[in-house]
């Protein structure tokens, strides 16, 4: 029998586990991916589908899309379903931080390793896996203790002497400012350890993903800050919530659901932060500048902060977002820093005619898997003027696949401009070039229908702007749905009212239009989608990728037109796009 193999890492989180190992070499976002209930991987595109992780090594590259991700990772430890360890190719800020939560709440934790991309390949076709400390040993088979319990005390940071702290951060460290404060500040400085931080920046304003409700753990959090005396430092928005805080019972949602997920934005409203329950922040009067230190979470926000308004934040997890606005004090790494911004890939694209509002998201989806954690920087759009709606569909789908905070696209983003400012003076970059048949096999994952049937038209995610308002009510105009189709669409409070006073929602809901404020697509299930819908359209790459796993139907993915039409006659076209027929012609017959 061949003898274990052992490789060793870095720690991010210590302790001891094992388990039958669960391997894919895709990263896998936790919020949309994983169920916080059951631990079942539930994102229907990933290799890992219909898998469950409770008491298993789960070994993936990282994490990816949302940030989210933290707290269902820390709903699963609390109710039992979590992974025994996470064995990682490289550093997640987002799965370490919902360790490191669950630590401070409920005193539960797991291991968690990173052992680089070269021995994280490998872990591939191993059975079983133990993990203790910085090793990680692994077995063909299941060996004969494999059951005997590992002992694993919980395991806590020792003060830190690295980082420098100003007076007023070490005030808070020592709790003159709060117990709240006190926790926050720890958990800042543990997570800037782990990233390799010596500084502290201040941040001018924060945007808060925690309070999305994942389960009882997430407003037991939420909660204990409050009692603690929680009370934010900088303007602070909220991001969705999971029901509209005003209507949910109207709309027919579970009390089971609706009490608690309105109770979790309560509690954020109590330590002073904005009713503003949009995962659109840039939509709102209070969006940054360029080269403002920020902090932000929800990972399309994220992406457009950085990339479309050229301020600086990381790519925040839940929970640590919060811990920030306690504080002010960010660690100053990654995107906050000028060299860290540069790209690390470029991407070159064909010649490219006729271009709709389907091929912004596509393309942002299709580069996202591409860049993984790399920033990249797209060649080939530089004539297309891309709208800002164009480019929040591309960072929302992008936000989706890649784990990385930030693209450039040269000549519209404005750190791109100029493509050279945009790369490292002297630091060679790979490239990838797309052709068009690539983007093709990216369309038809995102159209997993296969009846034309439709049933439901998913519109807003991310949120709708005043300008898709305005677009959509043209299409609208003199027009009227199917009655057996539900056509919603999901907006922040503020941009509804701006539409309201257009007079763009007066055409929309003659036309049969569903509204729904304060939370969007990724929260929303059923009733709003009828029980018996087993088909949605969406012009949304985001929604396209995560609502089979979240909603269990499949999906028609198309430009805004196309919703539209689809919404009036309850079918799909199923018309490619005329930028991508071309593609379509020079498959053969067997292929298409």
């Amino acid at each position: 029998m061949p003898r274990p193999t052992s490789l060793t890492g870095r720690s991010l989180v210590a302790g001891a586990a094992q388990g039958a190992l669960l391997f894919a070499d895709v990263g896998l976002s936790f919020w949309g991916g994983v169920d916080p209930y059951s631990g079942e991987v539930i994102d229907r595109h990933h290799p890992l589908s219909g898998e469950y992780l409770a008491a298993r090594v789960l070994a993936i590259p990282s994490g990816r899309g949302s940030c989210t991700g933290s707290s269902v990772l820390m709903e699963l430890i609390s109710n039992g379903h979590a992974p025994a360890a996470l064995v990682l190719a490289e550093p997640d800020e987002i799965l370490t931080l919902g360790v490191l939560v669950a630590q401070t709440i409920f005193e539960r934790s797991l291991p968690v390793l990173c052992i680089g991309r070269e021995a994280f390949a490998a872990l591939r076709g191993k059975a079983f896996a133990r993990v203790e400390a910085s090793m990680v040993t692994l077995f063909e088979h299941l060996p004969g203790d494999a059951w005997q319990a590992l002992d694993s005390p919980l395991q806590t940071a020792e003060k830190n002497t690295a980082i420098e702290l100003t007076d007023h951060d070490q005030a808070l460290l020592d709790g003159e400012h709060g117990k709240a404060a006190q926790v926050a500040m720890k958990i800042v400085l543990r997570m800037a350890e782990l990233q390799g931080a010596r500084h502290l920046v201040d941040v001018t304003q924060a945007h808060i993903d925690g309070c999305i409700y994942t389960g009882p753990a997430s407003l037991r959090f939420a909660e204990q800050l409050v009692q603690w005396g929680a009370n934010v430092r900088v303007p602070t928005t909220l991001n969705s919530i999971s029901v509209d805080q005003r209507r949910w019972r109207e709309l027919g949602i579970d009390p089971a659901l609706g009490v608690p997920a309105s109770a979790l934005g309560d509690a954020y409203m109590a330590m002073g932060a904005q009713l503003s329950f949009t995962c659109a922040p840039y939509l709102l009067d209070s969006a940054p500048k360029a080269g403002e230190q920020i902090v932000w979470a929800e990972s399309n926000a994220v992406v457009y902060a950085n990339s479309v308004l050229g301020a600086r934040t990381l790519k925040y997890p839940d929970y640590l977002d919060i811990c920030i606005a306690l504080t002010g004090r960010a660690p100053l790494i990654g995107c906050h820093l000028d060299a860290q911004r540069k790209a690390r890939l470029q991407i070159e694209l064909p010649v490219l005619r006729e271009l709709d509002d389907a091929f912004y998201p596509l393309l942002g989806y299709h580069i996202g898997a591409l860049a993984g954690s790399r920033i990249p920087l797209v060649l080939g759009l530089e004539h297309s003027k891309p709208s800002l709606d164009d480019l929040k569909a591309f960072g929302a789908a992008f936000a989706t696949t890649s784990a990385a905070p930030l693209f450039h696209i040269a000549g519209v983003t404005p750190e791109a401009l100029d493509p050279a400012q945009a790369l490292e003076a002297n630091v060679p970059v790979p490239v990838e070039k797309i052709r068009l048949k690539d983007l093709l096999l990216s369309w038809r994952e995102l159209n997993s229908a296969r009846d034309n049937r439709v049933d439901v038209v998913s519109l807003g995610n991310p949120h709708f702007s005043l300008s898709e308002f305005a677009h959509l009510a043209r299409l609208c105009r003199g027009r009227h749905k199917h009655p057996e189709v539900v056509l919603a669409i999901t907006c922040g409070r503020t941009v509804l009212e701006q539409a309201r006073e257009a007079g763009h929602i007066a055409v929309i809901e003659a036309f049969g239009a569903t509204l729904v404020t304060d939370t969007c697509w990724c929260m929303l299930g059923e009733p709003v989608i009828p029980l018996a819908a087993k088909t949605l359209m969406t012009n949304s790459g985001k929604y396209a990728h995560y609502a089979p796993g979240l909603v269990g139907r499949k999906v028609h993915f198309a430009n805004l037109a196309e919703c539209v039409d689809a919404a009036c006659c309850a079918t799909a076209s199923g018309r490619l796009p005329a930028w991508l027929q071309s593609a379509a012609s020079l498959e053969s017959p067997a292929h298409v």
